[in-house]
């Protein structure tokens, strides 16, 4: 289902879909280990809009939450990153272990965050199309999406020494912080 990077008719990806799909990735993996669905099943329904697409956002001045609807998805971004994990989960996972520190043991890692890690190491494993110091900036933001604490910080050593163990540098260290 995935195209090569270097496919002539192959159209520019709009970077907000990307990054809708990499909120929806991290939404589909938590879903799928909380209830313990097929990945396929919850691929559809995201795909078919029966889940996701939206998002509370809330105004920093007003406090004020509201429900925005997200960009549309790269079905093939999302579909790759639900997919690698589910068939490369077990790989995903040690590389994960061995990324991060005795202060962040794998037990303590909340579901989402689990996620989170996850969909990085997978989108840094299955699309070198796509820089490694944007992937693991692109996580850190979704990171913050929902944590407010050091999660971020957490996500951005991880993807980091993850993609450079892969070869894959990232240098995004000074980005992370902003």
């Amino acid at each position: 289902m995935s195209a090569s990077a270097d496919t002539p008719e192959r159209a520019p990806l709009d970077q907000q879909g990307r990054s809708s799909s990499r909120l929806a990735a991290v939404q589909a993996l938590y879903q799928i280990e909380v209830t313990q669905d097929p990945s396929d099943r919850i691929i559809k329904d995201f795909l078919t809009a029966k889940v996701g697409g939206l998002a509370v956002a809330q105004d920093m001045e007003t406090e004020q939450e509201s429900v925005v609807a997200l960009a549309e998805l790269d079905g093939e971004l999302f579909i790759n990153l639900v997919r690698a994990v589910d068939t490369r989960g077990t790989e995903i996972d040690e590389m994960i272990k061995g990324s991060i520190s005795s202060d962040w043991p794998w037990e303590r890692l909340e579901i989402t965050l689990r996620a989170v890690l996850r969909a990085g190491v997978a989108e840094l494993l299955t699309r070198t199309d796509i820089p490694a110091n944007v992937t693991v900036a692109e996580f850190v933001d979704v990171a913050k999406a929902f944590y407010a604490g050091p999660e971020s910080g957490m996500t951005n050593a991880v993807l980091d020494r993850i993609s450079r163990a892969l070869g894959r540098t990232s240098g995004i260290r000074a980005r992370a912080g902003k």
